[in-house]
Parts: structure tokens; C-alpha cells; sequence
């Protein structure tokens, strides 16, 4: 029979834990609603600019000279993969599936591929992995500005453009709902501009030129997928931090519900124990 001081103790001790999780769940439920309205209201402007992008795009003549960002090489020598994970774990199989994600596509490449990390839970993988690491950022924060960010562009725009890589990836988790988050990987670079159907076609006048436009938008339009994505990261970590707090709470709930149950059937034996004890004892007095 198990001791009703070790039930005790064990009771405790899940109960001090349930309040742990019950309390990172309610500091990530109120971080989660900030971090969903950031990521869902930078949707709409990285549609647009990918239009004015497209529109740009097909304006240009046979006699204008093809932005680097657009062109696309023949010859692959190195990949870039931008891969943004989490700071901190407790977000359930966030990170696993990231992770699980890129180190899949790099072993279907047959060329050299090189890491940028943003996030101390895919630098540590890939560095256990030994995987090629370009550059490693962490502590960007729950509210992230586009200023925070422009250090990681600098580094993919200025690798691409010096032809230290040919094809640049992005690997973020997607937000879709509160239970769920997809791991996606997207091509970054070279830009490919979306096509325009012909009923939204518009004319537009640029100035000073359409080329001298798309000259300057390209790469903000790098700096802004990449910050859209961190966004789209932090409400997927807020998102699953809850879930996966919520879970831990209800499981402790349960345990704390079982232990209680072997507690009260343990006293009871205690109890009818000590009363044959004195039965007997009285017993063997007569």
C-alpha cells in the first residue's frame, strides 16, 4: 500500500505545477490575440505589394535591364534558408515540425545549403545537426519592429546580390487557426512576381520610372516577407504556448483527481485496518 504522506506530497506537487501551467496559459491567451492581429494585418499589404511588384514586372522591356533580384540563375551552387523557430520551448510540436521541415528539405538538395536562424530552438538543432550556419538571431521579443528585422534582410539581400547564394527559402510556421499552425517553406529569392489576371489589370504612372520603382520596392519587399513571417511565427508560438498549456493543466487536473482516489481508497484500508486491529484486540481481552 502506498503511504497517504506520499500521496500527499505527490498531490502537492502536481497541484504547484497545475498552477504553473494555468498561469502560462493566461499570459499566453493575452499575448496570442495581440500577435494574431499583427500577423493578420501585414496579409493584406504583402498582397498588394506583391501586385504593384507584378505590375512593375510586366511594364519592363526586352531593353531594360533585369533587376539582380528578379533574375534567375542557371547553375545552383548554395541555398540560403531563412528558418525562424521559437526562443522558448512549451509550444507543443512547434518546433519539432519546423525543425523537421528544414532538415527534411536539406538532405533532398544536392547542393551545399547554408542556415540563417531566428530562433534559439532551430539554431540549437541545426547546430547539433552541423549544419552550415550563416548568421543566428534570437531575442527579437514578443512585439518585433520592422527595424529589429533589417539586419537579417541586409544579410540575404547582400549574400544574393554578391552571388554567395543562388536561391534563398524562408521556413516559418503559417498561422492558420488557435489549433492550428503550418509549417511552410517558401522561395524567397529570386523574386517571382505573381501573375495579374487581365480583368485587374490597371494603368498606372510611375515616377520617376516604373524600373527606378521597382528598383527600390524589391528589396523592401524582401525586408517586409521576412518580417511578416516572424510575425506569423510569434502567433503561432503565442497560439500553441496555450494549447499546449491548456492541455498540461487538464492532464494535471486529472492526475490530481486519480491521486485524491487512491489517497481516499489508501485512509479507508488505514482505517479498517486499525479497526480490526481493536476488534481483535477486544477480542482476545474476553
Amino acid at each position: 500500500m502506498i503511504s497517504p504522506r506520499l500521496l500527499r506530497r505527490r498531490i502537492r506537487s502536481v497541484q504547484n505545477t497545475a498552477k504553473i501551467t494555468k498561469a502560462m496559459e493566461m499570459i499566453a491567451t493575452a499575448k496570442m490575440k495581440r500577435a494574431q492581429e499583427n500577423a493578420l494585418a501585414g496579409r493584406p499589404y504583402n498582397d498588394k505589394i506583391q501586385q504593384v511588384i507584378a505590375d512593375l514586372a510586366a511594364g519592363r522591356t526586352d531593353d531594360d535591364a533585369l533587376h539582380p533580384l528578379l533574375e534567375k540563375r542557371l547553375k545552383i551552387n548554395r541555398i540560403a534558408i531563412v528558418h525562424i523557430t521559437t526562443d522558448r520551448g512549451l509550444c507543443g510540436g512547434l518546433n519539432a515540425n519546423m525543425n523537421r521541415l528544414t532538415g527534411n528539405f536539406i538532405l533532398q538538395q544536392n547542393t551545399p545549403t547554408t542556415l540563417i536562424t531566428i530562433g534559439r530552438k532551430g539554431r540549437d538543432f541545426m547546430h547539433r545537426n552541423q549544419r552550415d550556419l550563416r548568421a543566428e538571431f534570437s531575442k527579437i521579443g514578443d512585439r518585433p519592429k520592422l527595424l529589429d528585422t533589417i539586419p537579417i534582410s541586409h544579410i540575404v539581400l547582400d549574400d544574393y546580390t554578391s552571388g554567395h547564394v543562388d536561391q534563398v527559402y524562408i521556413a516559418y510556421p503559417k498561422f492558420l487557426t488557435v489549433m492550428a499552425q503550418l509549417p511552410t517553406m517558401e522561395p524567397l529569392l529570386p523574386i517571382e512576381p505573381a501573375s495579374i489576371p487581365k480583368i485587374e489589370t490597371t494603368e498606372y504612372i510611375y515616377e520617376p520610372s516604373p524600373q527606378f520603382v521597382l528598383a527600390e520596392l524589391l528589396p523592401r519587399y524582401v525586408e517586409m516577407r521576412i518580417y511578416h513571417a516572424i510575425l506569423e511565427a510569434i502567433a503561432s508560438e503565442q497560439s500553441a504556448r496555450m494549447v499546449a498549456m491548456r492541455n498540461a493543466s487538464e492532464n494535471a487536473n486529472e492526475v490530481i483527481n486519480e491521486l485524491t482516489l487512491i489517497l481516499n481508497k489508501a485512509r479507508q484500508e488505514m482505517i479498517t485496518t486499525e479497526l480490526l486491529d481493536i476488534t481483535g484486540g477486544v477480542e482476545s481481552l474476553r
